[in-house]
């Protein structure tokens, strides 16, 4: 709607609006999120505890961030160690050890052969889509630019990646939004038909759907696009910025299916709390990029890049990897038999320390009823929990939530 001001009307004084009943107090932080009480003040392994002394299980972890858990004595010695020097920012025009040395790591550990720093799960995921679309200039074909996600995806919320998240209540308030991004079904035969080699740079696709509900993707589904990908001259985006880092019980979530990407996305553990994401690329991807081309100001610091390469080695640790693995699938048989007991469970699905919960009535409902009696959970649409405990979370712990989840579901 628009409106015009006629030069033949008098201007008038403003006059502010009159206050009603529902005028509140707007809080100091812009309310983009519905926060819960109460305040926490302290975290301690698998625990968060408020102003009032309350202790809470924590099976959110930040939403699979802090996956060492609250308070780990490692992250906090490196963190002294990262500050003793003074050295907390250059910008990235000059060298630090601590990004190469994180860097030189993350290429040694999986099939990148370069890494780009940046602050967060988003940007990660905006930044693999430039570099799709400078690796597709160089192909010789003009029209090489889109970006195809797949139905259920989440991918951000920067105009980039809010395109190619099927979320239509987080995009509707902000249409038009980013063109040459398309979504598909998970569905090969549809992927087939729309990737057109001459317009298709990129596929992304998230191994494990985590806001999307906890959905696992078929391991046949995946290897599919990979080889579509493959035989179309196009670039296979894989985003473990939730499912990655030890989640599944492998330090990459997509070393279980078998295949590569041509790039991969990281955030949310990496550095345990700390605000960080990367982008691991192939060297053809890598060759594409020039000078200018993309940039941070505080991606990779060193202050941050030194607690990284710390929670990277820790997240690695096969002894670590293997009880994600074995007390996964402990967590997952207990959530079924729940369901069974309960009646109030109508699917369960995950790996590793990621699950699913599909319930009868609101997922918020049940999600009050935990956290009233001291067990934080998070939801994963309007009739799903999902799970993400820090990795260091054990079997005990794991029993002492899941006897208050089953209290919680009967109402």
């Amino acid at each position: 709607m628009t409106s015009t001001l006629s030069s033949s009307v008098a201007p008038t004084a403003y006059t502010p609006p009159v206050a009603s009943a529902a005028d509140t107090p707007l809080p100091a932080i812009l309310g983009t999120y519905k926060r819960q009480a109460p305040l926490f003040v302290r975290g301690e392994g698998v625990y968060l505890f408020d102003d009032a002394g309350t202790r809470y299980l924590d099976f959110v972890a930040g939403i699979a961030v802090t996956s060492l858990g609250h308070g780990d004595a490692g992250v906090h010695q490196a963190m002294q160690e990262a500050m003793a020097n003074g050295l907390l920012h250059t910008s990235n025009l000059y060298r630090t050890a601590p990004g190469e040395q994180l860097a030189q790591w993350l290429v040694d550990h999986s099939f990148a052969s370069s890494v780009f720093f940046c602050n967060s799960g988003g940007e990660a995921n905006e930044g693999a889509f430039k570099f799709a679309r400078r690796w597709a200039k160089g192909t010789g074909q003009a029209a090489k630019h889109e970006i195809i996600a797949v139905r259920g995806s989440f991918h951000g919320r920067l105009p980039g990646t809010l395109a190619a998240t099927d979320r239509p209540a987080y995009r509707l308030p902000f249409r038009p939004l980013m063109g040459g991004v398309r979504i598909v079904e998970r569905d090969l035969t549809e992927l087939a038909a729309v990737l057109n080699p001459e317009t298709a740079a990129a596929v992304i696709v998230e191994p494990i759907q985590g806001e999307g509900g906890v959905r696992v993707l078929d391991p046949d589904f995946l290897r599919g696009v990979r080889r579509l990908t493959q035989e179309r001259d196009v670039l296979l985006i894989l985003d473990e910025i939730q499912c990655g880092l030890g989640r599944t019980g492998h330090l990459f979530a997509h070393e279980a299916v078998g295949i590569v990407p041509d790039m991969l996305t990281i955030a949310k553990p990496i550095a345990n709390g700390l605000p960080m994401g990367a982008v691991l690329v192939t060297e053809r991807v890598a060759r594409a990029m020039q000078p200018g081309d993309h940039g941070t100001t505080f991606g990779g610091g060193p202050l941050l890049a030194h607690v990284a390469h710390h929670v990277v080695q820790r997240l690695a640790d096969p002894a670590l990897l293997q009880h994600v693995r074995e007390t996964g699938a402990w967590f997952g048989a207990q959530l079924e038999a729940i369901g069974a007991r309960t009646g109030a469970v109508r699917a369960v699905r995950g790996t590793g320390l990621m699950w699913g919960m599909d319930v009868h009535e609101p997922a918020a409902a049940v999600i009050a009823r935990a956290f009233a009696r001291g067990l934080l959970l998070v939801s994963a649409g309007e009739h799903t929990l999902r799970f993400l405990p820090p990795l260091v979370i054990t079997r005990e712990q794991l029993a002492d939530g899941l006897a208050i989840l089953e209290d919680a579901l009967k109402g």
